[in-house]
């Protein structure tokens, strides 16, 4: 069986090589996700100013009473229209997508099929 340090390890060696080509700029900043086991969370980042630009989480007070709880489908999904809404009320329409070192499914795959559809460009 492997344990839970193993497995955050390994998400981290991957991230870190999805990292090492992948990086943020003002004109398309990084859309990053971390999802734990209770929430999820999305940062859009410019990496050239090392500056966090918007984000979102479901534990944000705008999400927490609709959402319920956070490690959903359905929470992504809230999330990543959220995340795109203020992405465009800064004036963010494109990003990269980085997904953490997660598959590309499930949750990640809710969040970003959302972002998408509310207008974000990736």
């Amino acid at each position: 069986m492997i344990s839970k340090g193993d497995k955050e390890a390994s998400r981290a060696r991957r991230h870190g090589r999805i990292r090492k080509r992948l990086s943020g700029t003002s004109a398309r900043p990084r859309l990053n996700v971390f999802r734990s086991g209770k929430h999820i969370y999305a940062q859009i980042i410019d990496d050239t100013t090392s500056r966090t630009v918007v984000s979102a989480s479901t534990v944000d007070k705008d999400l927490r009473e609709t959402v319920g709880h956070g490690s959903t489908i359905e929470a992504a999904t809230a999330v990543g229209k959220l995340v795109a809404e203020r992405a465009k009320a800064v004036g963010v329409s494109a990003v990269v997508f980085d997904r953490g070192g997660y598959l590309y499914h499930g949750r990640i795959q809710a969040l970003a099929d959302a972002a998408r559809e509310a207008g974000l460009e990736f």
